[in-house]
């Protein structure tokens, strides 16, 4: 008889979560879950914890790993431009009708290592322009959304390679548990704690009002400009719909828009970032007038370049994002090979699309008017782990006076 390696108590518990303060589902509100197949068992104890909490209707799209690799070993070449633009279109509709969006994250990180990288290229741009009418939803916040994890097989495997299968779900589950707060007697009374630590932050540099960070350490000497009518964000936000979400769970980071033009520097990253099956490992970067001249890895350097080739906005930034070196993520040692998770084990930028939400009065700007105030505009948004326990950063006032943000990867204030 073997035991399941993932505490069905915990696993509850996050599906709980991801209901009451990851969404906050609102009475009566649709809700459109994806996930993979393997995640089902996270699907279901979300979807009881939805109807519980009045949910109007729950649909799930599932995806398939192994569907996903068939179309790379036998699909024609014309089926990498095309995406399932009937499907994005229908989740867009839905969302203008207010349905919530929750996202499972769970696939293995290096599912498209061995597939063609100009096919996978292409793939994701004509996914990414699909995607594009429910993305603009999304990255407005005109909807409560929400991305929590679930512990698969593959995913575990690649983040414990020398423990067993059920050892090495068994940890990655733990440690999932841990950074999303469900470990603990309470976990919505330690979100609501968590949610106002982090308020504090982005509430003392919003009355601080930089106008740059600048950043040093081993291999960067970056100044990112901050956008015009910047505002600083993290944990808890209401979307324009009225509903108060917490978008990442987990999440450590305060975060604001940069300026797209006014980027420069050169910057060396801290993590490796796992994108579509390849790992990039040791980035190095050079900006120019807000745009990314120069990327240079040790390791996927031309699949990265490939990405940032998207389109004009690919190269510039859209977030920047603060966390401190001693995060629980951070301070856990693994390498999740999970954006959503290293991110927040580090300071990072991201290239690509910004977030309207991350402006004074951002929910009734047009896109024109974010894209005046220096908010950009791209199909893509891939962040990128540039802060350890060797980079400091000062703010930067208008007047190019300067005082400290962080030093040596913790925050200067109390």
């Amino acid at each position: 008889m073997t035991t399941n390696p993932i505490d069905p108590v915990k696993l509850d518990k996050l599906g709980e979560v991801a209901i009451k303060v990851g969404l906050q589902l609102a009475e009566g509100q649709d809700l459109i879950i994806t996930a993979p197949m393997t995640a089902a068992p996270l699907v279901r104890r979300i979807t009881e914890h939805a109807y519980k909490a009045g949910a109007g209707l729950v649909t799930t799209i599932y995806s398939d790993e192994e569907a996903t690799l068939m179309r790379y070993k036998y699909a024609n070449d014309a089926s990498f431009d095309r995406a399932a633009g009937w499907l994005y279109s229908g989740m867009a509709e839905a969302y203008k009708n207010n349905a919530a969006r929750l996202a499972i994250s769970g696939d293995n990180p290096m599912m498209l290592a061995c597939q063609d990288p100009t096919k996978v290229s292409r793939a994701n741009r004509a996914n990414s322009a699909a995607y594009r009418p429910a993305l603009e939803l999304i990255t407005g916040f005109d909807i409560n959304w929400n991305i929590v994890s679930y512990p698969t097989l593959a995913w575990a495997k690649l983040v414990f390679p020398n423990d067993s299968d059920d050892v090495a779900v068994g940890k990655l589950a733990d440690a999932i548990f841990a950074a999303s707060r469900v470990d603990q007697p309470d976990p919505i009374a330690a979100w609501k704690e968590h949610n106002a630590n982090l308020k504090k932050r982005w509430t003392w540099l919003n009355e601080k009002s930089f106008a740059s960070l600048h950043y040093t350490g081993p291999g960067t000497d970056l100044t990112v400009g901050l956008a015009d009518g910047h505002r600083w964000k993290g944990g808890a936000s209401e979307a324009k719909n009225g509903v108060t979400c917490n978008p990442n769970i987990p999440t450590e980071e305060v975060f604001t828009t940069p300026h797209r033009e006014r980027v420069d520097g050169y910057v060396a990253a801290t993590k490796p970032l796992s994108h579509n099956g390849s790992l990039i490992e040791e980035m190095q970067g050079r900006f120019e007038n807000g745009r990314l001249v120069e990327l240079k890895a040790a390791k996927g350097q031309d699949v990265f370049n490939k990405v940032l080739d998207t389109d004009e906005g690919a190269r510039r930034l859209g977030e920047v994002a603060l966390v401190p070196h001693s995060s629980p993520i951070s301070a856990s040692g693994i390498l999740f090979f999970n954006t959503l998770y290293d991110e927040n084990a580090s300071c990072h930028i991201a290239q690509g699309q910004c977030y309207a939400d991350c402006f004074i009065d951002g929910k009734n700007l047009s896109q024109e008017q974010i894209f005046a105030q220096g908010g950009n505009k791209s199909l893509i948004h891939i962040d990128w782990m540039i802060g350890s326990d060797k980079v400091d950063i000062d703010g930067v006032h208008a007047d190019g006076t300067t005082e400290p943000v962080m030093r040596k990867g913790e925050w200067a204030s109390a």
